[in-house]
């Protein structure tokens, strides 16, 4: 693949937030993959320590990987010493607890969006920052929505919803997190209208992310669609009637050219491949795993309806990863479940 000029070089360190998690993980090693330095947040360095011993050992050991304790994302100063030094930050952690009590998760998750981007500001190093942000914050995926998203579509129904009076019931977790997506990147964009800051923004805004997993804690989470589908435990996929696939990889891509490609500025990259529902899912499975019961298809299914320009974001996927389109939805579940399997 041809070298292409790239805002920052190679051997820059790069700060990942939340380094052990799904996403970000995988934004941790598609960095170091392509000759950057990554320094990752944890909340906890003991339950980190498979990034360091196991999964990107080889780029730990040279000093090319290190981990960085912010226990708190949203305290005051909590990214202070994690910037230091650094070319380029991937804000990627997020409170993902689906606590129904907006005040307990909007609020923070915001406060946190915001420190960093404050962190970054007194860093002079700072070139390059993007912030992991979701569909959500645009829109309700629902069946029946056929909003066309843009640069300027947000989430506003998710807020007002998340805030009305409580009682504050299990129900409305979904609606909460959706809002403290909305808020915080809102508080980004008002950061640089208003900030100015020496150094460029972008966010990237993935759908429901699945694809191949770094460590078994990734499957063992509420949000391990397949995992659930595949045990058979559908309490909460019957919630999810439709939705649009989007590998973890092609996030990670995404994060990635978004920091180091010069025509990126001030994007808001939607990342949303195909519609699909769970049915779609199963019979993906049963084809790759026959000698395994799954479980009947699901009633009332449906699919998504939603649009939005991709143009430019499979034109980073071309020129960043040599890839003509998304990765479909066979692959992803194909790379997820060998992972399930595997940790069986």
């Amino acid at each position: 693949m041809a070298e292409h000029k790239t805002t920052i070089p190679k051997g820059s360190w790069i700060l990942v937030t939340g380094a052990t998690g799904y996403v970000a993980s995988q934004v941790a090693k598609e960095f170091l993959e392509r000759g950057y330095k990554v320094r990752g947040s944890v909340r906890d360095l003991k339950k980190a320590s498979w990034l360091v011993d196991d999964v990107l050992k080889p780029y730990a050991d040279r000093g090319d990987f290190e981990l960085v304790h912010v226990p708190d994302l949203a305290a005051e100063h909590a990214f202070n010493d994690a910037v230091r030094g650094v070319s380029a930050i991937a804000h990627v952690a997020s409170i993902v607890t689906f606590d129904p009590d907006p005040n307990k998760v909007v609020p923070q998750t915001v406060r946190g969006a915001v420190s960093i981007l404050e962190a970054a500001l007194r860093e002079p190093s700072v070139r390059e920052f993007v912030y992991t942000s979701s569909i959500v914050a645009a829109t309700i995926p629902m069946p029946g929505n056929e909003t066309h998203v843009d640069r300027d579509t947000w989430n506003d129904t998710a807020v007002q919803l998340a805030w009305a009076p409580p009682p504050y019931d299990a129900s409305r977790g979904s609606i909460v997190y959706m809002a403290s997506k909305t808020e915080a990147e809102k508080a980004v964009w008002q950061f640089v209208k208003e900030r100015q800051p020496h150094f460029t923004v972008n966010s990237v805004c993935p759908s429901s992310i699945m694809g191949e997993p770094l460590h078994k804690s990734h499957i063992e989470s509420t949000a391990s669609w397949l995992k659930l589908l595949y045990d058979g435990r559908t309490e909460r996929l019957v919630n999810f009637p439709a939705s649009y696939n989007i590998d973890v990889k092609d996030v990670a891509l995404l994060h990635v050219a978004a920091v180091i490609d010069p025509d990126v500025r001030n994007a808001r990259l939607q990342a949303w491949a195909d519609p699909f529902n769970w049915n779609d899912v199963l019979a993906i499975m049963r084809r790759l795993y026959p000698d395994h019961k799954f479980i009947d298809d699901l009633p009332g299914m449906s699919k998504m309806s939603l649009t939005t320009d991709f143009t430019q974001q499979l034109r980073l996927l071309k020129k960043w990863g040599g890839q003509d389109g998304w990765r479909t939805l066979e692959q992803t579940v194909e790379d997820n479940l060998r992972a399930i399997v595997a940790w069986e």
